[in-house]
């Protein structure tokens, strides 16, 4: 062999054994192989269109094309039970063929769906996805490959525009989930991981929000390695609810070691922190105003508010109408009175000062005597001359 051969013999050995480690490393997420080392195992994890992310609404564009999700055979329950099992990672439900996804550019068929958690319990995070920094308690992802354009899974995962995932937040409330409970109650046949056990099929739909049309949407990867940037992102803006009770089991019961090994891990924190969004635009199916949801602690609060508020103004309401009613009761009894008081009293400054009664007799009798005098002046006269004695004639 001549050194040019050889030269190529070594090149080629060189690419095997950096390919190698990629190939057949353990990866975690945390550790010695944990997600802050995954780019140098696996390139693509350094990318530039990376999932997940933080979706910060006021950076995010209206786009009034973007039409509701309309899932295929979500309802469905089909003639075979479904499959459940523990990779490692996380617990993989693998879905039927005739279950698809429309509303997107093309035609996607389902694969299957998995979920992400952490293991602070309530309000400790455990999404993948973030909204304005907030994480919520778990989250879950149903996969799918674009049918139109690739014949199956294998070739599509690493084309562009080749997968399409859903992302469901759940948060956590007093409310048992019973559509999750057809998952919850079969984690203790594969606490272990590599296993797997048939459950009975139910319906997808009852997992995803009942508002479909509300959404995230861009263009990013997937969250674990080998984290091929070819997913177009659905993320759902209203949130689904499971009890407390139900994320304490998703979070305590799974191991991600196998059951031959003696130092059992819990299998927890399987999610990956948000990547940088770079020259990325994050598209929305609704307006600030439309988009904003309400949680049902939020819709009772706003329901007993709502109704207290009707109590209250019915006893104002009251109160003013007993309060016009006595003021006018009182003004009528106010009218009455006065108009049966005599006008001297309502008006006492007009009316002349009584008389003495003593002095009104003399003062009549003198005005008597006046008007006797006045109309007789010849008796007057005669009482008034002096009486002369007649004068005696001589004889």
């Amino acid at each position: 062999m001549d050194s040019l051969g050889l030269f190529i013999l070594l090149i080629l050995l060189c690419f095997q054994w950096r390919a190698a480690p990629a190939a057949d490393v353990s990866w975690t997420y945390t550790g010695l192989v944990g997600q802050t080392e995954w780019a140098q195992y696996f390139p693509e994890c350094a990318g530039t269109s990376q999932s997940p992310i933080d979706v910060v609404s006021t950076q995010t564009k209206y786009d009034p094309s973007l039409t509701p999700v309309t899932p295929l055979g979500y309802s469905q329950l089909g003639h075979r039970p479904f499959t459940l099992s523990n990779n490692g990672h996380t617990a993989v439900i693998e879905l039927p063929d005739w279950m698809g996804l429309e509303g997107l550019p093309w035609l996607f068929t389902a694969v299957q769906m998995h979920l992400h958690w952490g293991s602070g319990g309530p309000s400790h995070g455990g999404s993948e996805h973030t909204i304005n920094g907030l994480s919520a308690d778990a989250e879950l992802h149903v996969v799918h490959y674009n049918s139109e354009l690739y014949s199956n899974m294998s070739e599509a995962v690493a084309q562009r525009n080749g997968l399409a995932v859903l992302g469901i937040l759940i948060v956590t409330g007093e409310k048992t989930n019973p559509a999750f409970n057809n998952i919850l109650h079969y984690l203790s046949r594969i606490r272990h991981a590599d296993q797997k056990v048939y459950i009975p099929a139910f319906e997808i739909r009852s997992l995803l929000p009942k508002d479909l049309g509300r959404f995230y949407r861009y263009n990013g990867s997937l969250t674990t390695p080998p984290c091929y940037q070819s997913v177009i992102w659905t993320l759902f803006h209203e949130r689904v609810q499971i009890s407390n009770a139900q994320l304490l089991k998703l979070e305590t019961i799974l191991y991600s070691s196998k059951a031959g090994e003696t130092e059992r891990m819990l299998l927890q924190d399987n999610y990956r922190a948000p990547q940088p969004l770079n020259h990325r635009l994050v598209f929305t199916s609704f307006t600030a105003d439309s988009g904003k949801e309400l949680s049902s602690g939020e819709v009772t609060a706003i329901v007993i508010g709502v109704m207290c508020g009707c109590v209250g103004l019915a006893v104002i309401v009251r109160f003013i109408v007993k309060t016009i009613r006595f003021f006018t009761l009182l003004h009528r009894e106010t009218v009455v009175v006065n108009s049966s008081t005599s006008s001297w009293d309502v008006l006492p400054s007009n009316r002349p000062a009584p008389m003495p009664r003593m002095k009104e007799p003399e003062k009549a009798k003198e005005a008597k005597q006046d008007v006797a005098l006045s109309t007789s002046p010849a008796g007057a006269q005669k009482e008034e001359a002096p009486s002369v004695p007649p004068a005696q004639t001589e004889p």
